[in-house]
């Protein structure tokens, strides 16, 4: 089982700005824990995104990933040339919307024009793993057009891009329901089926949130995100318990079901105090 822990999503949204050395000391406390994927920055405009307007220097002051995976979200080509030239960074994330109105909102370009845009990003990421996040593809606010077979269609096609690394499904939304993650898994297998480079990233409420992992496990899915505290997740929800998969909820859980995990268990509880302390500081 992958378990993806997401600091960039918890911290993009705070208000005040985490002193780069605060970010990196937080992180190496995940690596010393045992986390070995991190989704720890992005490559966004700062006018956008000013948290992360430091990503070169988080990520120079990172020891070597030696086996670690650290990934930063990109939303263009400038993006891609800051994560090439930057030290230790080993994956790349481009979120894609199947909403036409979320993409032209994230990206300022329409869903048929993000194709060719894609392709070229794939084809110069040079060394560096490349995922796709598929944003809203549980539904969107928009009243774009979505059911689960649309969401099946955009997997098959993504998957049929050479050097393409894995596909997340993002229920960007904050409202997929464990019936609609069990529908949307259901048509994807149908298209395709599912191996270890699909993932999902969800947002849900606290006691809703073990209901959708066990219909994400009992589908087949390898791959899940989060973050400690739940912190982040979706500005869409209108419900501010909506964020990502509380870490300290779902990976003692992952590990009743016989999932072996590589993290040290005991440390969840610290870990999510310090993430929690970092948002009553700078959120």
């Amino acid at each position: 089982m992958k378990w993806v822990e997401c600091p960039r999503d918890s911290w993009q949204g705070f208000g005040r700005f985490i002193p780069t050395e605060e970010k990196v000391r937080y992180l190496q406390r995940l690596l010393q824990a045992g986390f070995q994927s991190l989704d720890l920055t992005s490559f966004v405009s700062p006018r956008w995104v000013p948290q992360h307007a430091d990503a070169e220097a988080v990520l120079a002051a990172m020891p070597a990933p030696e086996g670690h995976e650290y990934l930063a979200i990109i939303g263009n080509l400038k993006g891609l040339e800051r994560a090439r030239q930057a030290p230790h960074l080993t994956t790349v994330g481009y979120p894609f919307a199947i909403s036409e109105t979320f993409q032209r909102k994230n990206l300022n370009l329409g869903i048929e024009e993000s194709w060719p845009v894609l392709e070229q990003l794939i084809s110069e990421a040079e060394g560096l793993r490349f995922v796709v996040y598929l944003s809203m593809a549980f539904g969107n606010p928009y009243g774009d057009a979505w059911e689960p077979g649309l969401t099946a269609e955009f997997v098959e096609r993504m998957r049929r891009l050479p050097g393409l690394s894995g596909v997340v499904l993002a229920d960007t939304y904050g409202v997929a329901s464990a019936w609609t993650i069990a529908q949307t898994l259901r048509a994807v297998t149908q298209s395709g089926g599912l191996d270890e480079k699909l993932g999902l990233h969800l947002h849900s409420r606290p006691e809703n949130t073990l209901e959708k992992v066990e219909v994400a496990l009992r589908a087949g899915v390898r791959w899940l995100e989060g973050a400690l505290g739940g912190i982040g997740g979706c500005p869409f929800a209108g419900d501010e318990l909506v964020g990502n998969l509380a870490t300290e909820q779902v990976l003692p859980y992952l590990a009743r079901q016989g999932e072996q995990l590589r993290i040290d268990l005991y440390r969840l509880p610290e870990l999510s105090s310090q993430a929690l302390l970092l948002r009553t500081r700078y959120a």
